[in-house]
């Protein structure tokens, strides 16, 4: 007995310390297994926070987004004057609505209901997410999908990434950027509630709950990666709010119908470099502005923001020597060789500066446009 006790009292520390050292051990598995199922929960929580949060997705394409005022002439009332005669009397008044810049070249695309009027007398001008403003050319319409085609003379722009309307289901997540009622841009949230397909199973219509209030026609439907699915359209309501039910213009059918009417719109137009000329200098100008009388062509008085002679490098007191390779003599040179060019060809003007020949390419533009600064509130 005594044997035992002395083979027990031997053995015990051994034990004991393998039991504390399995219940130490088993307590750090416990506790190691408690920590990974944290880090898994806070996984799962950033990933959910990160999958609910599309600010990436917004900020990419705000800046493409444009709000458009454009001024409506609409009759007021008619006037009989005499049998034959009617005097019409025009009610001025500003529409809202919003575009989309699709090429940095200038060209953005909107509503036609934004900027049509009675008598096309279009006056638009657009305002840029980062607060520039300047007036725009409306250069093509197509009626049947109620699109218009604006171009302003602009360096600086982003163009929206084009998504693939075609591939819209659905329950896809949508989000309407736009310049609801003069608020400045807002952005709605929404899914695709109902796709309407041509008989060629291409997308005609796309449906949206997103929210589309008066201002936001012609602003941008994008996708949950920020890019461009359909130009806003219009609303379904009795009550003439929005009620759930909203309409967009797949992408692929509104960018095909620009790139036609842009097409369009340069073979009906002169191109326009944007300068106010002078005198054609003669050897006593020449030698009164420079010091030497051998400086021959037209002195630029001024040229227009955000116009092609600008975006060139042209600037006021050059000398206009040549363009596009013809020996400038008066101001009909300039505009005879401007005019028989098209918008978005590029030609080579030479200019006289502080006693330099410089040969400048230019891209001619649309019509004029003139920018309007951002006025620092105070």
């Amino acid at each position: 007995m005594e044997k035992v006790y002395k083979i027990i009292r031997f053995a015990g520390w051994p034990i004991a310390c393998g039991v504390l050292f399995a219940m130490t051990f088993l307590q750090y598995k416990q506790l190691q297994q408690i920590s990974l199922s944290e880090q898994s929960k806070n996984m799962e929580v950033l990933t959910s926070e990160a999958n609910t949060s599309f600010a990436n997705a917004i900020s990419k394409a705000s800046p493409s987004v444009v709000g458009i005022t454009a001024t409506r002439f609409d009759v007021e009332s008619v006037e009989r004057t005499s049998k034959d005669r009617l005097n019409l009397y025009l009610e001025e008044q500003d529409s809202l609505g919003s575009g989309v810049i699709v090429r940095s070249d200038g060209f953005i695309l909107t509503n036609l209901h934004v900027v049509d009027n009675l008598f096309d007398l279009f006056e638009t001008e657009v305002t840029l997410n980062d607060g520039r403003r300047i007036s725009a050319k409306v250069v093509a319409w197509d009626k049947p999908n109620d699109l218009a085609v604006l171009h302003i003379n602009m360096t600086d722009l982003t163009p929206i990434e084009l998504g693939n309307s075609e591939k819209s289901k659905v329950g896809d997540i949508v989000f309407a950027i736009g310049y609801p009622r003069n608020i400045g841009q807002s952005v709605s949230q929404g899914i695709v509630s109902a796709i309407t397909n041509n008989t060629d199973s291409t997308v005609s219509i796309i449906q949206t709950d997103a929210a589309i209030n008066p201002g936001n026609s012609g602003g941008a439907l994008i996708d949950a990666s920020g890019r461009l699915i359909g130009i806003n359209s219009s609303i379904f309501s009795e009550s003439g709010k929005f009620e759930g039910i909203g309409f967009a213009t797949p992408a692929s059918v509104a960018i095909q119908s620009m790139e036609d009417l842009v097409k369009q719109a340069i073979d009906a137009n002169s191109g326009y470099l944007g300068v106010l000329t002078g005198e054609a200098l003669n050897a006593e100008s020449s030698k009164l502005f420079f010091g030497i009388d051998n400086v021959r062509g037209i002195l630029v008085e001024s040229v227009d923001q955000g116009g092609a002679a600008e975006q060139s490098g042209i600037r006021p007191g050059d000398v206009i020597t040549r363009v596009g390779g013809r020996k400038v003599v008066n101001a009909e040179n300039i505009v005879l060789e401007v005019r028989n060019k098209k918008p978005g060809t590029t030609i080579m003007i030479q200019v006289y500066r502080n006693g330099q020949i410089l040969d400048l390419p230019t891209t001619l533009g649309f019509g004029e446009a003139r920018i309007i600064e951002p006025q620092n509130p105070n």
